[in-house]
């Protein structure tokens, strides 16, 4: 009877282990497998004067989620969006990383709310650290850690924190053309977790963009896919304020209506939608209306255009294209951007690598050389340095 229960046991040992791999290696690779496509295609035709193009371009994105995967970002990987090398590969010279740190449970673009969290399991099957598990901020500032790691790694990666950093980085990238800079973004206010003071923790740990709301109403106010469609809270109106005193930038991509006007009306400090589309190209719910995104250039504000169907209505390299041509013919070309959402849990028809298609596509529709440098990289470039906080010896 002892063999027969030594057996028992050894089986259950194995059982426990073959179902711990299984949660720690293989459901957090199947889930960025599944969540993050590249739809096969055959290589985008690229013509002599596009290529020729995009070599002097100096791309730059506003929204990459690939901080929420633990694939290693210095390597070239076979899933998902984003790493370094293929960011290269595209010509990227800077690249906004943002910190997801809390979706509901059967997410959705109309009504979400904040009771459950699908980020908590996502923690667990990839190892972050224990304090993150129950803990939203320490989700953020761990965020912040890893690509602090990959600046520590890499002579080449630089984190922007101020002015001077982005100025210094782009001065060492005419010698140096590996060269690539990370900006630190969150998406929603939620890491703040209530606490004005949270916010000095994350510009400590390196963040210079704050996303308002995500994919439900937070304590700052009401998403554009939450219940109350409401406007910013007191709490909200106190954290815009300090934004704007610690020289941080808005992201309202997110944001509710109402939260999106409250903002207007409480600073002229230009805001951003960091990743979306245009409603007049494509009439979805998640792209707010033309007004608003029109108010938001009007004051100097920038607009980057993602590359999904959801927001495109065609995720093609021509669709986008044709988005982003509208959107610089409406609210002027100086104002629009690219806004991946790569590793986003998106789908797209090209990766990071491949951006020259729609260099391609772009002058396809009839843009004009510099009018597509504007929109691959030197609008956002520009608000960066318009807009980071200057350098603390200043």
């Amino acid at each position: 009877m002892s063999g027969l229960l030594r057996i028992v046991g050894w089986l259950v040992l194995l059982v426990l282990i073959i179902g711990a791999g299984g949660f720690f290696w293989y459901l957090p690779i199947e889930a960025d497998k599944q969540m993050n496509v590249v739809k096969e295609h055959t290589p985008y035709e690229i013509s002599d004067q596009a290529a020729a193009l995009h070599a002097t371009l100096r791309v730059s994105d506003l929204h990459s989620d690939m901080l929420l995967w633990m694939r290693d970002p210095s390597k070239r990987q076979t899933r998902g969006h984003t790493d370094l090398p293929r960011l290269r590969e595209g010509q990227v010279v800077v690249q906004v990383f943002s910190s997801v740190t809390k979706t509901p449970a059967g997410i959705n673009y109309e009504k979400n709310t904040a009771e459950s969290d699908r980020i908590t399991l996502l923690a667990m099957s990839q190892r972050w650290p224990i304090r993150t598990w129950d803990s939203i901020y320490e989700r953020a500032v761990y965020h912040a850690d890893r690509l602090k790691k990959l600046e520590s790694s890499d002579a080449d990666f630089i984190v922007a924190r101020t002015k001077r950093d982005l100025e210094d980085a782009l001065a060492a990238r005419e010698q140096n053309k590996s060269v690539l800079v990370g900006i630190l973004a969150t998406e929603g206010g939620h890491p703040l977790e209530g606490n004005l003071e949270n916010l000095d923790g994350l510009y400590d740990a390196g963040y210079r963009m704050i996303g308002l709301q995500h994919f439900f109403d937070n304590a700052l106010g009401g998403s554009l896919h939450g219940v109350s469609n409401d406007g910013l809270t007191e709490f909200g109106r106190a954290v815009v304020n300090k934004l704007v005193a610690k020289d941080m930038m808005i992201d309202v991509a997110h944001s509710s209506h109402q939260v999106v006007r409250d903002v207007l009306a409480m600073t002229d400090e230009p805001l951003v939608v960091s990743h979306t589309g245009i409603y007049s190209a494509c009439n979805a719910k998640r792209n707010i209306p033309d007004e608003l995104i029109a108010e938001i250039a009007a004051r100097d504000g920038i607009i980057g255009i993602g590359y999904w169907e959801d927001v495109t209505c065609d995720d093609t390299p021509s669709g986008i294209a044709r988005v982003i041509k509208q959107a610089a013919d409406k609210f002027g070309v100086e104002h629009i951007a690219l806004g991946s959402d790569y590793d986003g849990t998106v789908t797209t028809t090209f990766d990071t690598s491949e951006l020259a298609a729609l260099t391609q596509a772009l002058m396809d529709e009839g843009m004009s050389e510099d009018d597509i440098s504007l929109v691959m990289g030197e609008n956002a470039i520009r608000f960066y340095l318009q807009h980071l906080p200057p350098d603390n010896s200043e």
